[in-house]
């Protein structure tokens, strides 16, 4: 793929490294730190206190220990926590984030990438690509940072082996072409030494590119970051500090207002006209995508945290459905019928999975069904809210279409999403909310492979188990002989009893099935609280 544009305007620019465990993350970045003359005197006395206490390195400097701060951190020698570093050079200024590998914290490295603008993908040379390197790609790619440098580490230890470098980016590219990236940029480097990092390697002279930091410092970062969407500007707080003066405070996440613009409040739908745009340093005429600012209105309306201002003739996209990749954070698989609450922007609502269409096969990112969602996988959801909000597809616009879902019992927060309503569905839907809650706890076990008619007939409501499945046929056996014994003992006639404790086998099932049915249409239109039911196995 080729390279963007260049730029030798002094700007900032925002990026994260990213890789498996021990690829040299933490290492590069505090490398970077170091030949751009970052480290003060006290920090590099420190820094060399440290080596020799906590280091890998034998007598040289450890400079992931200038990033990797938690005391847990150097002691595991690993990244457990999300580090921002800013540095500069004479071109450009640079705010860095360093992400874990660990499979565990996969988490924190969403956060760092989601507001990066470059993605530095780091690959061992003796490992090649493995499965984290996969998973945190394709979250590159679902958070729409378009642009990667694949940084080929510990060249050194493969001696400089420009056949190694060679396949292990032709095994990227080839997985690359599903992730739409704009621009890939390998290099070969060792950051411990410093190879092709600030400074040109004598001893990989067959590589011509250009070496880490003159990349970093002539990437064009201005379509990287730009936002094309409309204004957008959700309301974090009211601002009343006396009775002559109400504003309304939050960063304009996308376009620009001026004073006299006709505004739109989202999902009120009150419309008014800007009076004032209030800052720290005076009054503006005009306000620009990532200014914090205070608007004031002309007139008295209703605006509340969580609302979202918009031009009046360009609002904002607002439901109570959307479709959104997930991915799953927590230990705890995601459960049917739990309600979650959604925190989109600074508004937030009470949200259910309605269905999980499919999840993402992390080695061949194709998409496959599934029941549920483990820690660290991705998967394509329906959610249902009970009050519909602003929205945008995270494409569109990252403020208004990404959010997360926090746990409300546990108040974790269980899984990121992404807004995508035009994400293809390529298998059936699997409506959680009627789903046996004892099938989301078996993803890893066999599906039952009778059809899901015969397995409601039965009244299992497709349980994944068939331990599960004769598990609830032999109760409904045991449940229609004690119907046929009263029935007989009561009547005194086999056939009406035999006919008894067929209609109760057959017939109960079915209207077990239709009766879900419909409370779960109920239950999602009247924003109701999940309930749990007999799953019609026993009497």
């Amino acid at each position: 793929m080729s390279s963007p544009a260049v730029t030798h305007s002094h700007s900032m620019l925002r990026f994260f490294t990213c890789g498996s465990v021990d690829d040299g993350k933490s290492t590069l970045i505090g490398r970077l730190l170091y030949e751009s003359k970052a480290v003060f005197e006290d920090q590099l006395s420190a820094l060399d206190r440290d080596s020799r206490k906590f280091g890998t390195q034998g007598d040289n400097l450890d400079f992931a220990l200038l990033v990797d701060g938690l005391s847990a951190e150097r002691e595991q020698g690993i990244t457990i926590d999300v580090a921002y570093r800013y540095f500069s050079t004479p071109q450009r200024s640079f705010i860095v984030a360093d992400t874990p590998g660990h499979e565990q914290y996969t988490r924190n490295m969403a956060t760092g990438a989601s507001t990066a603008d470059l993605a530095v993908i780091l690959i061992d040379a003796r490992k090649g690509l493995l499965p984290q390197t996969r998973r945190h790609s394709f979250i590159v790619s679902l958070l729409r940072v378009r642009h990667v440098v694949l940084a080929i580490n510990k060249m050194d230890l493969v001696d400089f082996d420009r056949a190694i470098f060679d396949k292990i980016v032709a095994d990227y590219q080839a997985i690359a072409g599903h992730l739409h990236f704009a621009s890939i940029m390998p290099i070969p480097i060792s950051a411990r030494d410093g190879d092709n990092v600030t400074q040109r390697s004598d001893r990989m002279s067959w590589y011509q590119g250009p070496v880490l930091l003159d990349y970093l410092e002539t990437f064009d970062a201005s379509e990287a970051s730009s936002q094309t969407s409309p204004m957008y500007f959700p309301v974090q707080w009211v601002n009343r500090p006396n009775l002559d003066f109400r504003g309304y405070a939050g960063t304009l996440v996308s376009g620009s207002v001026r004073v006299g613009d006709e505004i739109l409040v989202q999902p009120s739908g009150r419309r008014s006209h800007v009076a004032r745009i209030v800052t720290q340093d005076g009054d503006l005429q005009k306000a620009d995508q990532g200014q914090a600012i205070t608007l004031t209105l002309r007139d008295d309306v209703d605006v509340s945290r969580g609302d979202v201002l918009t031009l009046a003739q360009a609002p904002a996209r607002q439901a109570r459905d959307l479709r959104a990749h997930l991915l799953w954070m927590v230990e705890q698989p995601l459960m049917s019928g739990r309600d979650y609450i959604i925190q989109l922007a600074s508004a937030s609502a009470n949200a259910s999975i309605a269905a999980l269409h499919q999840a993402i096969d992390i080695h061949t990112y194709a998409p496959r069904e599934a029941l549920s969602l483990g820690m660290n996988e991705i998967g394509l959801v329906s959610l249902s809210l009970d009050k519909p909000l602003v929205m945008s597809d995270y494409l569109d616009n990252r403020a208004l279409g990404g959010f997360i879902l926090i746990d409300k019992l546990t108040n974790m927060t269980a899984a990121i999403g992404l807004i995508d309503s035009q994400a293809q569905i390529l298998f059936a839907s699997q409506d959680l909310l009627s789903q046996d809650p004892l099938s989301q706890d078996q993803l890893t076990q066999e599906h039952a492979s009778l059809p899901s008619f015969v397995t409601r007939l039965m009244g299992t409501a497709a349980t994944p188990r068939r331990e599960a499945f004769w598990l609830a046929f032999s109760w409904r056996c045991v449940s229609a002989f004690v119907i046929w014994a009263l029935a007989l003992a009561y009547l005194g006639r086999s056939d009406l009893a035999l006919l008894l404790a067929l209609a109760d086998l057959i017939l109960r099932p079915l209207v077990r099935a239709l009766h879900d049915r419909l409370w779960t249409l109920w239950r999602n239109r009247a924003a109701l609280p999940p309930d749990s039911h007999d799953g019609g196995a026993g009497i």
